[in-house]
């Protein structure tokens, strides 16, 4: 990202006067709010939709073995091998081929000793994979505070698209 557009996209994700026209469980339904709203030509470039209450969460996929963790590193060092050996084999008067060759089988070897060496340092506290991911637990719908009346409004016709202020 350019640092140069860095202020500009501060002030675009910024309203001046922000009031809430409401606070969603899942972001479908904020969604939703702020598609009905263009459908019905409110000025959506002065609406905003911020996750609130933001937790992590992380899915186990699966257990790490030795084995696994070896064929990752194979695969990973392979592929790394087979990049390497195309670059060189642009400057080098050998076969392609027997130049591919050794620098794949190269790299898998690095990749593979990398790996369990890695693998080794954690010493079983970590025998897992998994996948992470930030997730707001509910959504508010801002607006400017000066199309905060015609965004009720709208919002009064839309079916579930005023929550209950009081559940």
């Amino acid at each position: 990202m350019n640092p140069q557009n860095l202020p500009h996209l501060q002030h675009a994700l910024r309203l001046q006067f922000p009031q809430s026209l409401g606070v969603y469980d899942d972001y479908a339904a904020a969604q939703r709010v702020v598609d009905h709203l263009a459908d019905n030509d409110f000025p959506v470039q002065d609406v905003l939709i911020v996750g609130t209450d933001l937790k992590q969460v992380e899915r186990v996929t699966g257990r790490l073995t030795t084995g696994k963790v070896a064929a990752g590193g194979l695969l990973s060092g392979l592929w790394l091998g087979v990049f390497v050996g195309l670059i060189f084999a642009l400057f080098t008067e050998e076969s392609m081929l027997a130049v591919l060759a050794s620098t794949a089988a190269f790299g898998a070897l690095f990749g593979v000793i990398w790996a369990l060496v890695g693998y080794a340092a954690t010493r079983g506290r970590r025998d897992f994979t998994s996948i992470t991911q930030v997730v707001a637990t509910r959504y508010e719908v801002l607006c400017e505070h000066k199309h905060l009346a015609a965004g009720q409004q709208l919002l009064e016709r839309l079916p579930g698209g005023r929550p209950d202020p009081f559940a």
